[in-house]
């Protein structure tokens, strides 16, 4: 009997997402049966159902809800630091930043308003299973009462209690501080960058649960609603969608007419490569060289514009993703049948908003972004896991309508500045991107997520501190 060669071949394995959607289409299937075939009070609906469901989903729902605070914090430290370099600042810069948070803050007020149209969390009785009180302090108060609790008194507290506006506002400005002082406050610049990248590793740790989590979720969920949980799961998606389309055919293409005067269509038909790529890949990051080469070559934006523009636009600007946490909130607080004021809705807009700043493009951590913005207004966690479930359905959209929102905002800014060249863009047979562009890039992260500074010795306590990237940093590996 001869020996079996080995090739020396990895073995094919499912991705994450595979588990996730299969866990999800099970734990629907299962939950169905279980609605049909158990009936309440059964040793099956005691111990299973209300039993391991239950304990295990809640398990990973306190799992996502631990990291919230942390995460948040260190990655909008991060994320703000980067941004406080003068040299970031200029004329591009600043009018770069300012684009890139307007047209989120009017992406999650577009998928509020398209949620409240379309209602699709009406008929989801989700109250029946969680009982939840709604918090006072978020839904009930005053547009005065929310400017005032911006500013915490105690920042302790406001952790400890999950006040995300108040831990949003202390981390934007210790963040601003920290790289202004540059290599004077080299260490804590130093702590926030690792400690930022192990809570990264530990979001991927806990991911390899999900598929369980939601399994065990879902199953608990559809066991008590039946099929009448699955139509507002597919008006869910076809808001969100809508939402994509209205950011991408109305707001971009207005804002880059006014801008530029130039053809929105004919700009569409040149981005499209790049926007089917982001769709296929959902990832931000691994669309940047093909987004920077489009523009330069296809579009005629300055080099110098597009390579500050798009990474740091991988890195701050979510305008897709500021649309599900829009519908996701009203899709939620319809589902559990809880009231959300005008105060509290336009505390989403400003958490969904500033949380964009920190957010990295690395899986997963979008799901505990919208775990901040649900504990801002005192909505249910168990909301999380059951998008969470269908979250790959909506990332490929989201992801397609981020890239091309940096795009946007990038031919503007070359406009503005000078430089962009509107006689490449006019011409239909210039090169085209080619597949060689698409290879795998140098470029890991986006610019400015820990970036502070420039290189240069550490300077002495009272002078002005310069930037220093920390070239000394051990920065954990990412998981693949």
């Amino acid at each position: 009997m001869s020996p079996k060669v080995e090739t020396g071949e990895p073995k094919k394995t499912m991705s994450l997402t595979t588990w996730i959607l299969i866990s999800l289409a099970a734990g629907i299937v299962v939950g169905i049966i279980c609605s049909v075939a158990v009936p309440e009070g059964s040793p099956v609906d005691t111990y299973v159902i209300e039993g391991v469901f239950y304990v295990c989903g809640q398990w990973f729902i306190r799992l996502m809800q631990m990291l919230v605070v942390p995460l948040v914090f260190c990655s909008i430290v991060c994320g703000a630091a980067s941004m406080s370099d003068p040299k970031l600042l200029g004329k591009v810069g600043l009018g770069t930043i300012l684009m890139y948070l307007c047209t989120t803050a009017l992406a999650v007020i577009i998928a509020i308003l398209l949620a409240q149209l379309t209602s699709p969390g009406v008929g989801l009785d989700m109250a029946s299973i969680v009982q939840v009180e709604p918090k006072a302090t978020s839904t009930d108060q005053t547009m005065a009462d929310m400017l005032i609790n911006i500013v915490p008194t105690n920042i302790v507290a406001a952790m400890n209690s999950g006040a995300m506006l108040q831990i949003i506002f202390f981390a934007l400005i210790l963040g601003f501080i920290l790289g202004r002082l540059g290599k004077k406050v080299a260490t804590v610049n130093r702590f926030f960058t690792q400690f930022n990248a192990v809570m990264m590793y530990m979001i991927g740790l806990i991911l390899k649960v999900a598929p369980l989590g939601i399994f065990c979720l879902i199953a608990r969920t559809f066991a008590n609603l039946g099929l009448t949980g699955i139509l507002p799961m597919v008006k869910f998606i076809g808001t969100v969608y809508l939402g994509l389309f209205v950011q991408l055919l109305i707001v971009y293409m207005v804002i880059l007419f006014l801008f530029t005067r130039l053809n929105p269509f004919h700009f569409l038909r040149k981005m499209l490569p790049v926007m089917l790529f982001a769709f296929s890949t959902s990832s931000s990051n691994a669309t940047i060289p093909l987004n920077m080469e489009t523009l330069e070559k296809k579009i005629g934006v300055d080099e110098k514009v597009a390579s500050f523009t798009i990474p740091l636009g991988a890195t701050i600007n979510m305008d897709g993703t500021a649309i599900m946490q829009g519908a996701a909130v009203i899709f939620i607080s319809q589902a559990f049948g809880i009231d959300l004021s005008f105060t509290a809705l336009l505390t989403v807009v400003i958490t969904a908003v500033t949380a964009s700043i920190g957010t990295a493009g690395v899986p997963g951590v979008g799901t505990i972004m919208l775990a901040m913005v649900f504990e801002s207004v005192g909505l249910p966690a168990e909301g999380v896991a059951m998008i969470m479930g269908i979250d790959r359905l909506l990332d490929m959209g989201r992801t397609a309508i981020n890239v091309t929102g940096d795009a946007v905002v990038t031919t503007c800014m070359a406009k503005v500045s000078g430089m962009l060249d509107a006689g490449v863009f006019r011409n239909n047979d210039y090169a085209a991107v080619s597949e060689e562009d698409l290879v795998e890039s140098e470029t890991d992260e986006p610019a400015g997520i820990a970036d502070f500074t420039a290189e240069g010795d550490p300077t002495e306590i009272g002078e002005q501190g310069d930037p220093d990237k920390f070239t000394d940093i051990e920065v954990p590996h990412k998981q693949k």
